[in-house]
């Protein structure tokens, strides 16, 4: 956590934040470039992030999404909350379909294994989860969809093609 962390939970639990998500976005892609893909918006906030590539189902198309994550045991928890707005976004279904990913995270590429939590574990990692961002729970209130819940695994080297 950083000093700009508190700033950033308060700002996140902002009811009307989901309709700021394509400028949010935008901002975040333009910070991305400048600093050659050193930093996100995530990291100004000092919250933990990584970036998931994962390959588009329809398109094939390998598609890289910075997320806030929650390092857990050597693995790394994700959420498709979208700051509790009303679609599911498009990496989850990418990711329910692939099964696996690369995620970067301090200048490191790990390959993952993705597996979607449910039940009672699900309700164990997201008290884990809300450790980091208590605004997930806002989120879930914002929200009728069951916001999904990935642990990301790194891929053993004798798993590797």
């Amino acid at each position: 956590m950083g000093l700009l962390t508190p700033l950033a939970i308060r700002i996140g639990a902002i009811p009307w934040m989901p309709r700021l998500l394509p400028q949010i976005v935008a901002c975040d892609r333009f910070l991305q470039k400048v600093t050659r893909g050193r930093f996100t918006i995530l990291d100004i906030a000092g919250l933990p992030n990584l970036s998931l590539t994962v390959v588009g189902r329809k398109s094939g198309i390998p598609r890289t999404t910075p997320l806030l994550c929650v390092p857990h045991q050597g693995d790394w928890l994700i959420a498709g909350s979208y700051f509790g707005g009303p679609d599911m976004p498009l990496w989850v279904g990418n990711l329910r379909a692939a099964g696996e990913a690369t995620i970067g995270t301090e200048r490191e590429q790990i390959p993952v294994t993705a597996r979607e939590i449910e039940g009672d574990e699900r309700a164990r990692m997201w008290q884990v989860m809300l450790r980091t961002w208590p605004n997930f729970a806002k989120y879930e209130e914002r929200t009728d969809r069951v916001i999904p819940v990935f642990l990301l695994t790194r891929t053993s080297p004798s798993a590797r093609p």
